[in-house]
């Protein structure tokens, strides 16, 4: 499996491009900014895009679905939970004094459970609200697509609406802490880390 790295938007967002090499599949989770640079990859890569994954709804998480959207023609998958957050991204922005652009609903509704495949790996959808109440995680071959769940060190704010320090905690101690140790966790900012490397340093595991 491939995995790239795009850092986009107007708060750095960690967009991810995963792709198997074999078949031609591709994902890309949290496109947020410019559409160009990925669309030109899967080009070089030779890929075709199946679905674009919305971690969650926070603008800085969505505000370049529409663009890739319309260059490729994939659905949008994100959880219902954050559904009236895809047309609220250019409000949102605009309390950070940043720009961004609302998204088109979702095609689809993740739901716990669920199981994404890239090429021959599945990936399932793991539901770990806490940053927003739609927050999902995306898992399989010892890796773990967290969005804004937990960063390097640290995890993601609660005092936005929705969000909830509680339940973000049990998110964590459930669903991503259970994980083996070795399972890479690729977050929404910053770099990448491990499930030891976060029960070892970080304070809210």
């Amino acid at each position: 499996m491939i995995v790239e790295t795009f850092v986009t938007g107007p708060l750095e967002t960690n967009t991810y491009l995963v792709a198997d090499e074999k078949t031609g599949e591709a994902l890309v989770i949290d496109p947020a900014g410019d559409a160009g640079p990925i669309v030109a990859r899967l080009g070089e890569l030779g890929m075709k895009l199946k679905a674009i994954v919305s971690t969650h709804g926070h603008f800085d998480h969505i505000s370049g679905n529409r663009a890739l959207a319309e260059a490729t023609g994939a659905p949008i998958l994100a959880h219902e939970s954050d559904l009236d957050l895809f047309s609220k991204a250019e409000e949102a922005a605009d309390f950070f004094f940043v720009k961004a652009e609302n998204s088109p609903p979702p095609d689809r509704f993740l739901q716990e459970g669920d199981e994404l495949t890239v090429g021959v790996c599945r990936l399932k959808v793991v539901h770990t609200p806490g940053h927003s109440p739609g927050g999902i995680t995306l898992t399989g071959d010892g890796k773990a697509f967290c969005g804004d769940l937990v960063f390097y060190g640290s995890v993601g704010r609660t005092d936005l609406p929705g969000g909830s320090q509680e339940i973000l905690r049990e998110s964590i101690r459930t669903r991503i802490a259970t994980l083996p140790d070795d399972t890479v966790l690729y977050p929404g900012h910053g770099p990448e880390t491990t499930v030891r490397q976060e029960k070892s340093h970080n304070p809210f595991f």
